[in-house]
């Protein structure tokens, strides 16, 4: 559990220190006032990037050069839990980040990935649903990284390949016709790395969403849903992408192929078109696409059980309760969706909850028992 939280710098904070009961805290105040910073806080201590996707010298208080987080955890007896200071620097002039666990800085930043474990709703979230393919991509990455140390290995090494390779492609276009054939060699030759770590990467999402296939639509059913809602993966490989090829292996031989076949058209185009970095989360509403055919309520809907599958893929992969960030989670929900999300919550355990709304009587009726905060211009009273 989190027992303290310390920011300083951090958005418009100028200097944060807050110890957390064991149960949580509702934090209560008008909007603009930093409530949601304090769980983007919470969040980057395990995401160790904005979970709003901003850059890190842009959530450095204005005037400010560098910022500063520190995360105090207790844990229950027997717990596995490793560490129980986590530390983040971020210096704006030198673009430097820092991770400290327990004191010890760590030489690779992904060593406290994941060290303060939490999931945050919010009503962005329906981005998710309603936004293009990029958001639902970091969906699976961040939920598979969490969860499976081979994942994030893959991704990373995958990411670093497409970086050197796409360099190599805009090389390439620039030069024209002729600094195709100069530059071939230099795009084909990341193509072994790319197919390689990208077959780890596609197959492991698409075994996740097909292993989680019915426990999403489960889940949208039971918030209120009644048209059955469906997510699949939808790879980039055309051909490729038919049947049932779902091992690394075969997948990375499929890559391997794909980079080949389309080499020409992509040092024409200066981009690398094929890879999971292409794909899609597709989410269906009775057949047919839920971002063009669903209300805003089922968006909301949709993107609720997203976040529920999120909690539960963590919580699965860490035997334990992950901090729950509620960021006024049912402002955009009727009632009786609204308890239907909490009775979701209840029966799959709820930890410590840090909990943020405009006024008092926001509170859910389950979380009247957490001690409340009033939040002003980045002040706690």
């Amino acid at each position: 559990m989190l027992s303290r939280l310390i920011a300083r710098d951090f958005r418009n904070f100028d200097q944060l220190d807050i110890a957390i009961p064991d149960r949580g805290l509702a934090i209560i105040g008008e909007n603009g006032h930093g409530k949601t910073n304090l769980l983007e806080a919470v969040a980057y201590l395990s995401l160790l990037r904005s979970l709003r996707g901003t850059r890190d010298t842009d959530v450095v208080r204005f005037g400010a050069s560098v910022f500063h987080l520190r995360a105090e955890l207790r844990a229950p007896a027997l717990s596995p839990s490793t560490y129980f200071t986590v530390s983040v620097g971020y210096e704006r002039t030198a673009k430097r980040k820092r991770v400290s666990l327990d004191g010890v800085e760590q030489p690779r930043l992904t060593a406290a990935l994941g060290a303060v474990p939490s999931v945050c709703f919010s009503p962005a979230d329906v981005a998710l649903v309603t936004g293009g393919p990029g958001g639902r991509r970091r969906f699976l990455d961040v939920a598979l990284a969490l969860s499976s140390r081979p994942y994030l290995h893959a991704l990373q090494q995958y990411r670093a390949a497409l970086l050197r390779r796409n360099a190599a492609l805009r090389l390439a276009q620039r030069d024209g016709a002729r600094g195709a054939l100069v530059h071939e060699g230099r795009v084909s030759v990341w193509e072994p790395a790319l197919a390689e770590h990208g077959g780890v990467v596609a197959a492991m999402r698409q075994t996740f969403v097909r292993k989680h296939a019915d426990r999403f639509t489960a889940l949208s059913f039971a918030i209120g849903e009644h048209a059955p809602v469906v997510m699949r993966y939808i790879a980039s490989m055309g051909a490729f992408a038919e049947g049932e090829v779902e091992s690394a292996p075969a997948q990375s031989a499929a890559f391997r192929l794909a980079y080949a076949s389309q080499r020409a058209l992509e040092l024409r185009r200066g981009t690398t078109l094929v890879g999971p970095h292409r794909d899609e989360l597709q989410l269906l509403l009775g057949g047919r696409d839920l971002r063009v055919f669903g209300s805003a309520g089922q968006h909301r809907s949709a993107a609720i059980a997203l976040r529920l599958l999120e909690l539960a893929t963590l919580r699965d992969a860490i035997h334990a309760t992950p901090l729950l960030l509620l960021d006024d989670p049912f402002a955009e929900l009727d009632t009786r969706r609204a308890t239907r999300v909490l009775s979701l919550l209840e029966e799959g355990g709820v930890g410590q909850v840090l909990l943020t709304v405009p006024r008092p009587e926001d509170i859910p009726p389950a979380f009247t028992r957490l001690e409340r905060r009033s939040m002003i211009d980045g002040i706690l009273t």
